[in-house]
């Protein structure tokens, strides 16, 4: 449902999550070269975690000697990458005594800042560091950016992350995606090469998640650079969002979930399992071959029916790295792209048939799969 709640947006790491917990802001979007006009995708984030157990320097879950005593990871994390074949991600990390966050969303935290407006700072790794500090998870390389955010339609995912569940905790991973059609305008540096956003060509989305622990498997599809193949006309108000896996809801793991929405045209067609009386059905597999990752999801409610095949080239895509609060790092093949394409068939249900509404190209899709460790 495409309904603003920047109130879901705001900091959530109090009582329990503040000792365990974590919380982040994403944006991604697609930039071009100043000079060529290459396409470059590009994520930016503000990853949080545990700031009841920070104080002047950051901690690192992954250092063996915080794993052998059970330290936990606290810190602010400025987490920036860049998709394609010279994919990377580099990481800055703050203390929690040089981080300052208020509402409504401001995060500041040396040159790097964050508001519902604007995202802007700056993330440098050099060669040495990267390869003698395993526990920054990152590669090297330089970015600067000083980006204007402008959220255009919302996934509001419901009741699941109202404030009555967030104040129980009552899920492990809690999502909420304000803008996931947004335009973004600004100017990036990436190792020394400039690179310009613009509104009309950024296919933008942004969203957060927070909660005391990740999911396994772990899904996420969306893009608004989509084209009808029944018309041929670029839809330029319409937008996709998938995410989810495995959710946990007060310890209780519900196998096989996902949450979507498919702004079409200015309606909103959502595949929500948390809203009962819909209901939703789900089928997805997440498949890797030799050169590719290939999602296919199948989701239906009494009204709708979705089915989206997605495909990304893994020489276009990056493991992505997290640790978890408990300082423990079980994703270690989580597949993370911005570059990829396929195909949306939408139907109205209608006294028991299926009526094709639109057949839909999609291109510039942000996509992630992984599963735990076993």
């Amino acid at each position: 449902m495409n309904k603003s709640d920047v109130t879901r947006n705001h900091f959530m790491l109090k009582g329990p999550l503040a000792k365990k917990g974590y919380d982040w802001w994403w944006h991604s979007f697609t930039a071009e070269n100043a000079e060529t006009g290459e396409e470059q995708p590009f994520y930016l984030e503000f990853f949080v975690c545990n700031p009841a157990q920070g104080g002047d320097k950051p901690i690192f879950g992954q250092l063996p000697e915080n794993q052998k005593k059970g330290v936990q990871p606290s810190y602010l994390m400025v987490k920036a990458g860049w998709w394609g074949e010279n994919a990377g991600q580099i990481h800055r990390f703050f203390p929690w005594s040089e981080v300052k966050i208020s509402e409504p969303l401001r995060v500041e935290c040396g040159d790097c800042f964050l508001t519902e407006k604007e995202i802007r700072g700056s993330v440098s790794v050099s060669e040495e560091d990267a390869k003698n500090h395993p526990e920054y998870m990152c590669d090297s390389g330089t970015l600067e950016f000083d980006i204007k955010i402008d959220k255009k339609v919302a996934f509001h995912v419901g009741y699941g992350a109202s404030k009555f569940f967030r104040k129980l905790n009552a899920f492990e991973m809690f999502w909420h995606a304000e803008g996931m059609k947004t335009h973004y305008s600004g100017k990036l540096i990436l190792n020394g090469v400039e690179y310009i956003v613009k509104p009309e060509t950024c296919y933008g989305y942004s969203d957060k998640n927070w909660g005391g622990d990740f999911t396994s498997p772990w899904v996420w599809l969306s893009s608004n650079n989509m084209t009808s193949k029944i018309t041929g006309k670029k839809l330029e108000n319409s937008v996709f969002d998938i995410g989810g896996g495995r959710p946990k809801v007060f310890g209780l793991a519900l196998d096989r979930k996902l949450l979507s929405d498919f702004w079409y045209e200015g309606k909103s067609y959502e595949f929500n399992f948390s809203k009962l009386w819909t209901l939703t059905r789900t089928e997805f597999t997440g498949k890797e071959t030799d050169s590719e990752i290939i999602w296919h999801v199948r989701q239906q409610t009494t009204s709708a029916l979705m089915e989206t095949e997605i495909r990304c080239f893994k020489k276009d895509m990056l493991f992505i790295n997290y640790e978890a609060p408990n300082g423990k790092k079980l994703h270690n093949r989580l597949w993370n792209g911005g570059n990829g394409t396929g195909v949306i068939k939408l139907y109205k249900k209608s006294w028991g048939r299926l009526e094709l509404i639109d057949e839909v190209e999609v291109k510039n899709v942000g996509c992630e799969y992984g599963e735990y460790d076993k």
